[in-house]
């Protein structure tokens, strides 16, 4: 084949659909007036992942101390053949999808079966997902890949769904990012788009012991510390802000109370922040936390529970032999 015929071939096997919202979502200016003027201030953690923010979320996920990736990923190559066995699609569609390292499991699980779902990926940066569906298409010569570019968290009404057997993918224990109340109606909305015979693989991190929680988050090298502390830059640039990230220091602790990590920007010092979108002005006190990013821990039972209250029925659960982390295949109960 020549470069020509390969660059048609691949420009007819790969799509990109925007997916507009179905409920409003707050702007970062609403986020900040709302969450960030007054205590206790918190951000949205989605305000991390702008290009340097991603790439240095990849960074996290190579340091020593970070099992989550390194877990799930391990899980997938050893049980990707029975879950897509289980799950036998005619689509994949892949919730967060970033780069789609991972679901490459689950891509060579079905090439290996003879099985040729599309694949659907869905997240909020189309540049990600054009070189990730170039990348996966190369590399599998058979996989038709139709993008959607949006927030899953805007509501999944105007979702574009295929026919045939649907499997839902949401990996990388993102699921503990959402307050229990957003993560319920989460999985309730994906549930009121399955139909018998589709299924979910999900990713859970486990609750364990806090020490290793807390040194996953707060790792040798600094690299979750300066992602922590990227998302200012963020409000600087998209809000003509001041912050200086040097006056913060990046903590991350274990609340054993919540089951869940919890990550703070700390001021180091009084500082008076302005914002020249906003016209206003930020006072912080010395040892002022805000907080950028939970990160719920489950146990089994509290999976099967979260669940089934949305109508979801745990088929298969796997895990490695620490239990440190959860893939579950679910169905509709």
């Amino acid at each position: 084949m020549d470069h020509a015929t390969g660059a048609a071939s691949l420009a007819q096997r790969f799509s990109c659909l925007a997916v507009p919202p179905s409920r409003r979502v707050p702007s970062l200016k609403e986020d900040v007036c709302e969450g960030l003027l007054e205590p206790p201030r918190t951000l949205p953690p989605k305000y991390f992942y702008d290009d340097r923010g991603s790439r240095l979320f990849d960074r996290i996920c190579d340091t020593p101390e970070y099992y989550p990736t390194r877990t799930e990923a391990a899980l997938l190559a050893e049980n990707a053949g029975e879950l897509m066995a289980l799950a036998a699609p005619d689509a994949l569609v892949e919730f967060g999808s970033g780069t789609s390292r991972k679901t490459r499991h689950l891509l060579g699980a079905c090439e290996a079966a003879r099985r040729a779902p599309d694949y659907w990926p869905f997240d909020v940066c189309e540049e990600m997902l054009r070189e990730a569906g170039r990348e996966l298409m190369d590399e599998y010569g058979w996989l038709q890949v139709r993008a959607l570019v949006g927030d899953y968290l805007a509501g999944l009404e105007h979702l574009p769904l295929p026919g045939g057997r649907r499997c839902f993918v949401f990996l990388g224990g993102t699921i503990g990012n959402f307050e229990p109340a957003q993560a319920r109606w989460f999985l309730g909305q994906l549930r009121a788009h399955m139909r018998p015979g589709d299924s979910l693989v999900l990713g859970a991190d486990r609750v364990k012991d806090p020490a290793v929680l807390r040194s996953a988050y707060n790792d040798a090298e600094g690299v979750t510390a300066e992602f922590n502390l990227n998302v200012l830059r963020v409000l600087n640039r998209e809000l003509s802000a001041d912050f200086d990230p040097e006056a913060f220091t990046h903590h991350a602790d274990y609340n054993e109370r919540l089951a869940q990590i919890e990550m703070y920007l700390i001021a180091e010092d009084e500082q008076r922040v302005a914002f020249g979108e906003l016209e206003t002005q930020l006072h912080i006190r010395p040892g002022e936390k805000i907080l950028t990013e939970i990160s719920r821990k489950f146990t089994p039972e509290g999976l099967e529970a979260l669940l089934g209250e949305a109508g979801l029925r745990v088929e298969a659960h796997f895990e490695p032999d620490n239990a440190f982390f959860s893939l579950v295949y679910a169905t509709p109960a």
